[in-house]
């Protein structure tokens, strides 16, 4: 038992020594960026009943996106700017971390200075906010039908931008908020909601408007305010040719859609083509585009007419069934083509049905029925499966809203994001929270990106260049089935030049 004791005694003394001897400890290192508190995930209480919930993606590893091919990375991949700010600054001493270094999180890394960005939602480089830069909150507004006959169309579109603000505003350092506004699909509710936008010094964006007749009553008020407006769905020409370096466009122009329209009549080899359109601003000039390629192409047009109509077309079905044409073109909305669609069929009228994007929706089958199916119409979206970069997006789409993702969400993702970049760019450019003026200027410079609706250049006007064309025929009555329609044809074509 001594010899025990005193084995312990002096091994405890050896310990001692070596202690004393020893090399100094190091300072514990000061923490770095990218544990700083706080969240950048957007506040949306505007839409929060109807948002994505971000508390999954809050938790998520901070190492970025998901490289490519949708929006299913982490909402939290990125701490906001404020949190940047805050965060105890890189010194000599403090040690880099691997996963510091590889989201470009921490202020002074290489990795921020030299590329500034980090992978897009979609596959492209995200721009990020430089390192010390505390933007603070910024809105981006979306404007649209929220209630009434066309509210899917407008809902549609918010829900693809709260997802973009969801995944890419932290990714971008950035904090968000989304600003709904409900504009009926009524020019005067648009116009009073401009001004609304404007008043809210915040909002540096809006991602709308869905009828582009409404979208030209509320551009003068952005435009005299600097705010820039990105619209996921406005074909009319005017909205860019009127609105120079305010308004810009994620799909095509009705300039082309119209001609896409009769080029394929010609090809289906119909001669005898009857013209409605529901005097509108979209519903009009795709008309006029239309009925002036097709005697281009040497088509009979044997009725040119415009109705406000909605509900019984009896006026309009009697001359329609006396001229006896091949292909009715009508230039509107779902809502009116639905029933438009049944009356005919049942007077027995059995020309085929051609119109524009405004038929791009489910409805038109809930609305028609049996009636609609045959039916071709021309749009701006092609499927989900024609964008190799969605895939992500529409499982989150579903996930988020329980329905499938459906035109114009990914366009209204992709204004989203344009908006965001511009936000961004201007950010970095001023050192600081910028103003409108700035993100205008920003955008005007915007550099192409890849979206989740494929490569997205604006030209000098805003119009996306080049854009592609879808040419649809309706192959169910059941509104769940409205994704299987199939395509006839695409094609990719550039603005015309002004």
């Amino acid at each position: 038992m001594k010899q025990r004791f005193s084995f312990i005694m002096l091994l405890v003394l050896v310990l001692g020594v070596l202690a004393a001897c020893g090399t100094p400890t190091t300072s514990s290192p000061a923490p770095s960026a990218s544990s700083a508190t706080g969240s950048a995930s957007p506040s949306t209480s505007a839409s929060a009943s109807a948002s994505p919930s971000t508390s999954a993606s809050a938790s998520a590893s901070a190492s970025g996106g998901t490289g490519t091919g949708g929006v299913g990375g982490s909402a939290s991949a990125s701490p906001s700017a404020s949190a940047r700010a805050s965060a105890t600054p890189t010194t000599d001493e403090t040690p880099e971390t691997d996963e510091t270094a590889e989201t470009g999180v921490t202020a002074g890394t290489d990795e921020t200075a030299e590329a500034g960005a980090t992978e897009g939602a979609a596959g492209g480089a995200l721009p990020t906010v430089n390192s010390g830069i505390d933007v603070g909150t910024i809105k981006i507004a979306t404007q649209g039908p929220l209630s009434g006959p066309q509210s899917q169309f407008g809902s549609t579109a918010r829900n693809g931008a709260q997802i973009a603000v969801e995944q890419l505003a932290p990714q971008m350092g950035l904090e968000v908020e989304l600003a709904e506004f409900d504009d009926q699909a009524t020019e005067a509710v648009g116009t009073s909601n401009a001004a609304s936008i404007v008043a809210d010094q915040d909002i540096m964006c809006v991602v709308g408007h869905i009828n582009s007749g409404v979208a030209l009553g509320a551009l003068p008020t952005y435009r005299d305010a600097n705010v820039i407006m990105v619209s996921p769905s406005n074909t009319n020409p005017r909205i860019t040719d009127d609105f120079v370096g305010t308004a810009y466009r994620v799909v095509g122009r009705d300039d082309v859609q119209g001609v896409v329209a009769a080029d394929f009549a010609q090809s289906e080899g119909l001669t005898n083509v009857y013209v409605l359109h529901d005097q509108t601003s979209y519903g009009e000039g795709l008309a006029n585009v239309f009925q002036q390629r097709a005697q281009e192409n040497g088509l009979t047009v044997s009725g040119f007419v415009g109705t406000q109509e909605a509900s019984v077309f009896d006026a309009v079905l009697t001359p329609i069934q006396a001229a006896n044409p091949d292909l009715v073109f009508f230039g509107g909305i779902y809502d009116k083509a639905g029933p438009l669609l049944q009356q005919m069929r049942s007077r027995g009228i059995t020309a085929r049905f051609l119109g524009g994007d405004g038929l791009d929706s489910s409805d038109l089958t809930r609305l028609g029925g049996e009636a609609a199916v045959g039916a071709n119409y021309v749009t701006v979206s092609g499927p989900a499966s024609a964008y190799p970069n969605a895939a992500e997006f529409v499982e989150a789409y579903q996930a988020a809203y329980n329905t499938p993702a459906g035109y114009p969400a990914f366009q209204a993702y992709d204004s989203a994001r344009a908006c965001l970049t511009a936000v961004v760019d201007a950010a970095n450019a001023a050192n600081g929270r910028p103003t409108r003026e700035q993100v205008k200027a920003a955008m005007a410079e915007i550099e192409p990106f890849t979206g989740v609706t494929g490569p997205v250049e604006f030209n000098e006007e805003g119009d996306r260049d080049p854009a592609v064309y879808y040419i649809f025929e309706v192959v169910s009555a059941d509104p769940a089935r409205f994704g299987e329609n199939t395509v006839a044809d695409s094609i990719e074509q550039s603005p015309p030049q002004n």
